[in-house]
């Protein structure tokens, strides 16, 4: 039998308008992600928020390597996209957006904790090194299923919905309640095939509910 939760990525304050890694029409995932809270909710099933929750001086900041911003480098023996300073523990920017139906969140993944190694998905490391816990709360309330919306489609979405896929859960992802950050233009969209091409199941938010009913 499916047991499906919701997983919301990364909808901090950084991410959205006036953030400090603003995603482009970032906030307008948060109404698609409070009508499916609102769904979810309703079926008494949980819902999942991740955030990215940095030290000071993380390794990922380009600030910290004195480097620009969006270019490229190394990080601990992994390709590394340098990233300006974001949802630094404990700062309003690594809050969840304030109009985002907080209180329904049933538990809170973060990640991005090590200095050393950057944490796109909501299950590990980006070297697998490490997991966040995700998945053995995942194990522990008998999920299975996932469906996935968040910030930002071709970054910390696609590698947590990835993952999701190769730990063999189902996925489906909600198109219109992602954005990316798209360095080059095309990276949503490319971020959008790959998730498919590994075995997500894309949906629009009125696709999904039309689907299901019961929600």
């Amino acid at each position: 039998m499916k047991q499906t939760a919701l997983l919301l990525v990364d909808l901090q304050n950084d991410f959205c308008a006036g953030g400090a890694l603003a995603v482009p029409r970032g906030d307008e995932t948060i109404p698609v992600a409070n009508r499916l809270i609102a769904a979810f909710t309703g079926q008494n099933a949980p819902v999942i928020a991740t955030r990215d929750w940095h030290p000071a001086g993380h390794g990922s900041f380009a600030s910290t390597h004195q480097t620009t911003p969006y270019t490229r480098g190394e990080l601990d023996g992994l390709p590394q996209t340098w990233w300006p300073d974001h949802c630094i523990q404990h700062s309003p920017g690594a809050q969840l957006h304030p109009l985002l139906n907080g209180s329904a969140v049933t538990v809170t993944i973060d990640k991005g904790q090590d200095p050393q190694i950057d944490s796109y998905s909501g299950f590990f490391d980006n070297g697998h090194r490490q997991q966040t816990g995700l998945s053995d709360w995942l194990t522990r309330h008998q999920i299975n299923h996932l469906v996935v919306l968040g910030l930002a489609t071709d970054y910390c979405v696609k590698f947590t919905v990835l993952d999701a896929l190769a730990l063999h859960y189902g996925v489906d992802v909600i198109t219109d309640g992602c954005r990316g950050v798209n360095i080059a233009p095309e990276d949503s969209a490319l971020a959008f095939q790959e998730m498919a091409a590994a075995g997500a199941t894309l949906y629009t938010l009125a696709d999904w509910l039309d689907t299901h009913p019961a929600c």
